[in-house]
């Protein structure tokens, strides 16, 4: 038995490395982490980095005071003064990037939520602040009142803590999400090809007539896949932290931020990693396996891309937290107990429940492809 298992896994990664279409989708796809975790730091940096030009340009439906002004220049903002209906036509011509309304001493700041709106919103918030702070200082001296004594009850500082940052935080989680989809992308094609594939070209019947059992045909095929998905989720870690690496010094909002994964992230990342390539292997295969012609089988894989994405991007977007229950659901438990581990919630139960699942599903997975493939019925069929 040991004999012809491993003889179908040799032949299977002869086949695996020899196929170029395959060693693209092991090798290939992972050179586009690196890719998201640059592209998304870019796009970040941006978005932080952003000019105070292009958004400074604030419409008054009134005069403003000599206080406002002083204030207005300080902070570089461009006045616009017009009646309100002026000033709603600039605005919609995109001339100014907001427009302020005074009633009394009610101001209303007009915008929408476009990028340049809510920047010029949070500009306008801090102008208002200082505003209410300055006359709130000329109130209390005029009436011979200690104005740091009243406004300044408490003070609040923020400390920003190196694990608890925003950007690190996003791009580490994001690109491990996209290292599980590289994963299922890789596994797909060698599944398909090993199942439909032999079986649209002929080649699986030859290979029943050997003195082989059914049961060491398909463990030594899921192998071959799972060795592939290993393969490319490795890689794909290892570029990740590259690009991490390079991340760091290539952008000003990860300045005195450590964005690497933590060693003991790395090794239960790749734990992870392990698991998932059984899991998806053994549900490529299974799929597949079922189908009659290599395209059959591809369309019917197709979907499990975006299954292996989706849950646990939702799940990150909204701060789903690992529990018993979550650790054995399929695709989500693998992206939140990540999530959990990057964060420093180490938890040992659900690691634990997590491969204990994945190999309870894994079992049922291959009976039922055993079975399948013992069924003359089911193989031949036209």
């Amino acid at each position: 038995m040991k004999n012809n298992l491993w003889n179908i896994l040799k032949k299977e990664l002869r086949e695996l490395f020899r196929d170029k279409k395959s060693l693209a989708m092991m090798l290939v796809i992972p050179i586009f982490i690196p890719l998201l975790v640059i592209g998304m730091s870019a796009l970040f940096e941006s978005q932080m980095n952003v000019d105070t030009k292009d958004y400074n340009k604030i419409g008054f439906n009134y005069e403003l005071s000599e206080i406002e002004e002083n204030l207005a220049k300080e902070m570089d903002i461009e006045v616009t003064t017009k009646k309100e209906k002026g000033l709603k036509k600039d605005y919609e011509e995109g001339i100014i990037d907001l427009y302020i309304t005074k009633e009394d001493n009610h101001y209303t700041i007009h915008s929408n939520t476009s990028d340049n709106s809510s920047y010029a919103s949070n500009l306008m918030e801090s102008y208002f602040n200082t505003y209410k702070e300055i006359l709130q200082q000329q109130t209390l001296q005029e009436n011979n009142m200690d104005a740091d004594k009243f406004i300044n009850i408490i003070t609040v500082e923020e400390e920003m803590i190196e694990e608890d940052n925003f950007f690190a935080s996003y791009i580490k989680n994001y690109a491990f999400l996209f290292i599980l989809m590289a994963i299922t992308v890789s596994a797909t094609y060698p599944a398909t090809d090993t199942t439909a594939g032999e079986r649209e070209r002929g080649t699986l019947e030859t290979l029943l007539t050997f003195p082989i059992k059914s049961k060491d045909i398909i463990i030594g095929k899921f192998l071959g896949v799972t060795i592939s998905s290993i393969i490319t989720g490795l890689l794909s870690l290892l570029l990740a932290i590259i690009a991490l690496f390079l991340t760091k010094d290539m952008f000003t909002i990860y300045e005195g931020v450590d964005v690497m994964y933590s060693a003991s992230s790395i090794i239960y990342a790749i734990v992870v990693i392990i698991t998932y390539s059984f899991f998806i292997s053994g549900l490529c295969i299974a799929i597949a396996s079922t189908s009659k012609t290599f395209k059959e089988a591809q369309s019917a894989l197709t979907p499990l891309t975006f299954i292996s994405l989706f849950p646990g991007m939702i799940a990150f977007m909204i701060g789903i937290t690992t529990t018993p229950l979550i650790s054995i659901i399929p695709f989500l438990n693998f992206t939140t107990i990540f999530t959990d581990i990057t964060a420093g919630n180490l938890n040992a139960l659900h690691i634990a429940l997590m491969i204990l699942s994945t190999i309870i599903y894994i079992s049922i997975v291959l009976y039922y492809i055993i079975k399948q493939y013992k069924s003359e019925k089911v193989l031949f069929a036209k």
